[in-house]
């Protein structure tokens, strides 16, 4: 784990990969959440201006549906390069098909960052860190917060509780994800071959034998799954100032 306050911008370069490709069932929206609107926003078009203001961000790759019908109808207009793709059935098929997209024009050494469509209230800072951090560690890193929570086990299929489980040593993975670009590629490659469920980047490496950094960010890094969350990310970007 690391945590460093107030850590300048690092002058690492990194693509960023925004999967897009969801619907989101649980937010009971006929629209899928990156397109809901938060002030005179979309959630999708908030997460952009993150890492389209960032220096470090050389390009973005927004992966979406193929049947998306509501990305031509947002005005983007990014101060740097944007491609959108299509996505997969599953979140580790989109970013798959991102980074076959990207091998072209990117190295195996060079930096990749994988972020979620829905967590439009990154900060700044947590950005940074994770840039600094990431790349001082072979195997790159994620934004995390450690568990606080009594955590409970369920008896499975059911609703009661198994046993509690020791929360020491556990966290809550959030996103961006950072990691060398080959190796995330033969990661998630290798995994998929393999039938091994893969829920988030790290999982991936982790499954290749890698152990990704844990970097320390903050809460409001909300990933908007519910209806409720939708608010409270609203409440986030004003108290950041962005809203």
């Amino acid at each position: 784990m690391i945590k460093i306050k107030k850590m300048k911008s690092s002058n690492v370069a990194v693509k960023v990969i925004i999967p897009a490709a969801g619907v989101g069932k649980r937010m009971k929206s006929p629209l899928p959440k990156q397109y809901l609107r938060l002030g005179n926003k979309t959630v999708l078009e908030h997460t952009l201006s993150i890492f389209a203001a960032h220096p470090a961000v050389t390009e973005i790759v927004v992966a979406i549906s193929e049947s998306d019908e509501y990305w031509p109808g947002l005005d983007v207009s990014l101060q740097k390069p944007l491609h959108v793709i299509n996505g997969g059935n599953e979140r580790c098929d989109t970013v798959l098909n991102a980074l076959t997209f990207l091998q072209r024009s990117t190295a195996k050494d060079d930096w990749v960052m994988v972020h979620d469509a829905a967590r439009p209230c990154l900060r700044t800072e947590d950005l940074d860190l994770l840039l600094q951090s990431a790349q001082q560690h072979e195997s790159g890193g994620l934004l995390a917060i450690p568990v606080r929570d009594t955590m409970k086990r369920a008896l499975k299929d059911t609703t009661r509780v198994k046993c509690t489980e020791q929360r020491e040593g556990l966290w809550h993975a959030l996103t961006p994800q950072m990691f060398p670009f080959g190796l995330l590629k033969n990661a998630l490659q290798d995994a998929l071959e393999n039938n091994i469920l893969i829920t988030d980047e790290s999982s991936a490496m982790e499954y290749a034998g890698y152990q990704p950094l844990l970097v320390e960010g903050h809460a409001d890094n909300l990933k908007i799954t519910r209806p409720e969350d939708l608010a409270l990310a609203g409440f986030y970007l004003q108290q950041q100032g962005k809203q």
